[in-house]
């Protein structure tokens, strides 16, 4: 019991220095970015430079600078919400030894961030043809901003979908079901927890992907989120809780652009 003690506390101490690491890259790589001015656009918004090219970069270069910048991010907003899904795998497989433990946990780890990745593919190309159409029609960056609004009240009320709460447990509850000892299957089971998870944040990440990819404020009020639904002990009260200020957000918006009253 003593041994398992230690290696959870390795496992916390390796946790916390991914964090902090992957935080501090996260912080300069947006401070960099904001030192260089957005675009102007019509309709009173600004288009971050994460969807320009630098000068001379060409597009697989910009694609791999985004891929890059989005994995060591997501593994700083992710890795709380992770960490007691990594302690429920690690006590359905605490038969086998401490070694084999750990080295299966590392590769549930690599397959959840590998989802997220991956993510990041989509994630760029719909941000690119996006940026580009709102370059060449003014009209439709015109309606950006109400566009952003009802994006929210859409992310909200996703909160208060049954899908949303079937997702949503399944990263919260253990297997039910002892996990067979070797590689593939822990892969397996890292890809199976990136895929729920990827699911039930669908929502509040289109939303970081809308407010700002590279705003540490909005990268932090997400990261909470998703923490907060995970971690607290009635998760779905949370959730709806979320989706309420997020739809509330979606509704201020929404009247600000469209010259209702309170703007």
């Amino acid at each position: 019991m003593h041994v398992a003690q230690r290696s959870d506390r390795r496992v916390l101490v390796i946790a916390a220095l991914v964090f902090g690491g992957s935080a501090a890259v996260t912080i300069l790589w947006c401070r960099s970015m904001s030192s260089m001015p957005g675009m102007e656009m019509p309709g009173g918004w600004t288009m971050s430079m994460t969807w320009m090219r630098m000068p001379g970069q060409s597009w697989s270069g910009a694609a791999a600078t985004f891929l890059g910048m989005w994995t060591v991010m997501m593994i700083a907003m992710m890795l709380p919400a992770l960490l007691p899904m990594l302690f429920r795998y690690r006590k359905a497989v605490g038969h086998i030894g401490v070694r084999e433990i750990d080295r299966q946990t590392m590769l549930v780890s690599a397959g959840y961030f590998f989802i997220w990745t991956l993510c990041g593919v989509p994630a760029f190309a719909v941000g690119l043809v996006l940026a580009e159409i709102a370059m060449r029609v003014p009209t439709l960056s015109r309606a950006v901003p109400v566009a952003s609004g009802l994006i929210f009240m859409a992310a909200g009320l996703l909160q208060f979908a049954p899908w949303k709460a079937r997702q949503l447990a399944c990263c919260r509850h253990a297997p039910t079901r002892a996990m067979p000892l070797n590689a593939g299957t822990a892969w397996r089971h890292g890809i199976q927890l990136g895929l729920h998870c990827v699911l039930c944040c669908l929502g509040l990440t289109t939303l970081l992907l809308v407010i700002g990819v590279m705003d540490l404020r909005a990268m932090a009020l997400v990261a909470g989120a998703i923490s907060a639904e995970r971690l607290a002990s009635s998760g779905e009260r949370v959730a709806r809780g979320i989706g309420g200020t997020i739809i509330t957000c979606g509704m201020a918006l929404i009247a600000l652009e469209s010259g209702l009253p309170g703007k």
